[in-house]
Parts: C-alpha cells; sequence; structure tokens
C-alpha cells in the first residue's frame, strides 16, 4: 500500500503533508492586476454592504472592468466568493502553520490547539457574511482544501499533545465546534457573545488532550 492509498490514520500528518492552499497560477500582468482589483473591490463591497447585497454588477462597476470579465475570471457570484474566502484562508494558513506562536510553531500543541480554535473564531466571526455566502453544499463540505488543511492540522497537533483514541474522529469533533454555520447559529441567532463562544472551545480543547504533567517535586522551590 502506498502513502496515497493508506487510510488516514496511517499516514504521515507532518507540516509538510499539509494540502496548503497555494498561489494562483502564472497570469499575464494585466490578467493578475484585474484580478486583484476586482478581489479589491469585491471585499470593499462585501464590508461595506454586506455579502448577501453584494452583485456582480456592483463588483465590477466598482473595479472599472467589464462584467464579461468579472464572469470569465470567477465563473459566477459563488466563484468570486470562494476567491475571497481562498484569499483570506491563504494568509490564516500562514499564520498557523509559520507564524509566531502561540498560533504559530514553538509552543506546545496543547496551547497551539486552543489559540487555532480562538483565531479560527475570529476569523469567521469577522467575515460571517462572507464565509456563509462561500458556504460549500452539504455533501461537499468536507471535500473543500482549507477544511482538509485544517482537520490534518488539528489531528497532528492532537497527536503531539498526547490525545488518545481516533485521533481522526476527534479532530472532526472538534472542528464541528468552528463550523460557520454554527457560529452563524450561536453569535447571530442565539446572541451569545464571542468571549463565550471562545471559552467553549477553550474547555473542549482542554477535554481532548490530557492535563499537562505536573512539574516534578525540586528542593530547589521550597
Amino acid at each position: 500500500m502506498n502513502a496515497d492509498s493508506a487510510p488516514p490514520e496511517n499516514r504521515s500528518t507532518g507540516l509538510r503533508d499539509l494540502p496548503v492552499l497555494g498561489q494562483p497560477a502564472r497570469e499575464r500582468s494585466d490578467a493578475a492586476q484585474n484580478r486583484v482589483r476586482l478581489l479589491d473591490a469585491a471585499a470593499t463591497l462585501v464590508r461595506d454592504l454586506g455579502a448577501r447585497n453584494v452583485t456582480m454588477e456592483a463588483v465590477a462597476s466598482a473595479a472599472q472592468v467589464g462584467k464579461g470579465t468579472l464572469f470569465r475570471r470567477f465563473g459566477d457570484r459563488a466563484g468570486l466568493m470562494l476567491a475571497l474566502v481562498d484569499h483570506a484562508e491563504q494568509e490564516y494558513q500562514r499564520r498557523f502553520l509559520s507564524g509566531p506562536p502561540p498560533l504559530g510553531p514553538g509552543a506546545p500543541a496543547a496551547e497551539r490547539l486552543t489559540a487555532f480554535g480562538t483565531a479560527t473564531i475570529r476569523l469567521t466571526l469577522d467575515h460571517l457574511d462572507l464565509f456563509l455566502a462561500a458556504e460549500p453544499s452539504t455533501e461537499r463540505r468536507h471535500l473543500v482544501p482549507a477544511l482538509t488543511v485544517r482537520l490534518t492540522h488539528v489531528m497532528e497537533l492532537l497527536r503531539q499533545a498526547g490525545a488518545s483514541g481516533d485521533i481522526e474522529m476527534l479532530a472532526h469533533a472538534l472542528l464541528n465546534y468552528l463550523d460557520t454555520a454554527l457560529l452563524h447559529h450561536l453569535h447571530v441567532q442565539r446572541g451569545l457573545s464571542r468571549a463565550r463562544i471562545e471559552e467553549g472551545w477553550r474547555e473542549l480543547a482542554a477535554r481532548a488532550v490530557p492535563p499537562a504533567p505536573a512539574r516534578a517535586h525540586d528542593e530547589r522551590d521550597v
């Protein structure tokens, strides 16, 4: 059995194996400039109006490009929303894969797990309209590359922190707490504060990993 056909629990999940979202394919300079202009215009409109109120016509007008250019570039409105999410997700991935601790490398795994959930909650709630607009269909939700990256990262942190049992199933359970639809329900529909939602994650993450061993008694501490 090769590495690609091995079940997830038998594969290495080191950072080198993470399917990190890549940069766009090499583009002509004018095409790249159009893409940036369109994404900047769309991001501004989403911030000012909310994602649900942003139309393709408004984005094309704000970016001062033809509507046909916008549709050729992103396909449709859902494709544009996904491109905006992808941009935010790439920056977020850089933070938790190679940024400063405790979110990035250099902190104990349990601390990184707590920081990961807290940062994910803040990212999602800061861009809630956008994430909801780009939410994939139910059958595709767990196949999105960004979620695969998050799953692999959480599995690795759980292993490093000494969690026991079926690590993949535990990682899925933890990530369900960070689901966009659930965070929307808790924060918008139920009115729970961000602080309470973040505290819920900290409690959940603490239950998922064994407590840090107590420091051995040292006569110098007496």
